[in-house]
């Protein structure tokens, strides 16, 4: 997601930029009620993700969300690749977005890795909604920019 392009980012730098019609005062005060209610609405995660980019963390949400997107995948070939790939960014020690999870959970992954289930990074995937939900939810939701996206949407829905 390009900061140029980014909705959320162009609203967070002038206020006058109107958000996208279909997103609710509702749904973004559901967004700081609970972790759980931000990760299941349509643009919570979007929004989240935009917020933890801007703090330069956010592999957590990328891997939440590649793992949400890996479990649905049906083919047996097209998982082993995926598999190998999601290996090679999030979980293989040194790599370019290592999330941070025990060496057990790690150990597993990679034993498992040549003949990956759709559950192989389920443990993995708890792990970081955790950090998330313990650690950069709770910021998020002091965050300007979700004080920002509240201020802007409430006049929209009056």
């Amino acid at each position: 997601m390009s900061r140029r392009n980014c909705w959320i980012c162009k609203m967070c730098r002038d206020e006058s930029k109107r958000l996208p019609s279909n997103i609710t005062l509702e749904e973004v005060l559901q967004w700081g009620q609970s972790f759980e209610k931000l990760m299941a609405t349509k643009y919570g995660p979007v929004v989240y993700a935009a917020y933890l980019k801007m703090e330069h963390s956010d592999e957590n949400i990328k891997f939440w969300m590649a793992c949400e997107t890996y479990k649905k995948i049906a083919s047996r070939r097209s998982r082993i690749s995926r598999a190998k790939k999601l290996y090679k960014i999030y979980i293989q020690p040194q790599s370019p977005r290592e999330i941070n999870i025990d060496s057990s959970t790690r150990e597993n992954i990679t034993r498992n890795i040549q003949e990956p289930t759709q559950t192989c990074f389920e443990e993995a995937q708890r792990i970081v909604y955790v950090h998330m939900e313990r650690d950069s939810y709770p910021r998020f939701v002091k965050s300007e920019m979700y004080q920002k996206l509240l201020k802007t949407i409430q006049p929209n829905n009056s």
